[in-house]
């Protein structure tokens, strides 16, 4: 269990409905105008919790909003529980589960870039959110690459976080598209996957 997620365990039922208020505010504020229109007193009207308990939960906006992309990640976990990965081969599938992912950042692109731009900073509470982000990543993707060893797995999803995470950088500063996006993840998926395993079932 990541530190972020020992934390929000760790709240009673009321806190974890205000903090989840204040998420949800982020989204809003995010999708509607993007990054530069998620401000703190703005999340507080919106959720109806005050500023001095939203800094007891998140140390910045960043960290909201770094905080809010692990939410974003978790709902789409649910989703790929939910239907499984489409494919005959393991990088099929897992082509299918970042597709996924990268439909639903295209369907709010002011949100999406916000989040990707969040999860640049510095702060602690962010580098503890982007760690959460790339678990929930690798769970997903875990039981598509079930068969192979575990140091390979490791390695291999790794490798793709990075990649994943420098074409959402490149498309939030507008310098690739969320097709180039998809061909990028495409070719870092067959290069690290087909080596190591061939067709499912």
């Amino acid at each position: 269990m990541t530190v972020v997620a020992t934390q929000a365990a760790t709240l009673t039922a009321e806190q974890q409905d205000r903090r989840r208020r204040v998420i949800d505010a982020a989204f809003e504020l995010g999708a509607e105008h993007g990054y530069d229109a998620v401000q703190m007193r703005d999340v507080s009207a919106i959720a109806n919790v005050s500023l001095a308990t939203i800094y007891r939960y998140f140390s910045s906006k960043d960290h909201l909003l770094a905080a809010s992309m692990t939410e974003w990640t978790a709902r789409l976990q649910a989703r790929v529980a939910q239907s499984p990965p489409r494919g005959h081969t393991a990088a099929e599938q897992l082509i299918d589960v970042l597709h996924r992912a990268c439909r639903a950042m295209a369907r709010q692109p002011k949100l999406s870039a916000a989040l990707v731009r969040a999860l640049s900073s510095s702060d602690e509470g962010v580098r503890e959110s982007a760690v959460a982000v790339q678990q929930q990543l690798e769970a997903m993707a875990s039981g598509i690459l079930v068969d192979l060893a575990p140091a390979a797995r490791s390695d291999i999803l790794a490798v793709l976080g990075h990649v994943w995470y420098s074409t959402l950088v490149a498309w939030a500063n507008g310098r690739i598209d969320f097709e180039q996006v998809t061909a990028e993840l495409d070719r870092a998926v067959h290069v690290l996957v087909d080596p190591h395993e061939g067709p499912k079932g």
